[in-house]
């Protein structure tokens, strides 16, 4: 059976796509190019499904959430807060996974961010 290699690409509809994909840059330091493409450091990736009835991704209308792996969760979520940005007051650990925060991006997608164990 041939299989999947790694995430390609993610896309999302914006009112403001210059807008949304500096909001990327400037609050998560998310560096592309003009053609979208992101050179990622190594590490792990998760893949999971979620019931349908789930309030995890924040709106019901949003059908799948982003995660990015961050260094420093504490470190990061500062950056966000002093740049103005909707970061969710709890954070969560999970034992031997890691420590998971939010922030809600310009345009409403809620996106989570993981310090790995």
């Amino acid at each position: 059976m041939e299989r999947v290699q790694g995430i390609g690409g993610h896309f999302m509809r914006a009112a403001d796509p210059a807008a949304l994909g500096a909001w990327y840059r400037d609050c998560l330091g998310l560096d592309a190019d003009e053609h979208g493409l992101w050179r990622q450091e190594p590490g792990p990736t998760v893949f999971a499904t979620f019931d349908s009835g789930t309030d995890y991704f924040g709106s019901r209308t949003q059908q799948s959430m982003i995660n990015f792996r961050v260094r420093d969760l504490d470190a990061m979520l500062a950056q966000l807060r002093a740049k103005g940005a909707d970061v969710a007051a709890q954070t969560q650990e999970m034992a031997g996974v890691g420590r998971f925060g939010w922030v809600t991006d310009p345009e409403g997608n809620r996106v989570e961010l993981w310090q790995p164990a």
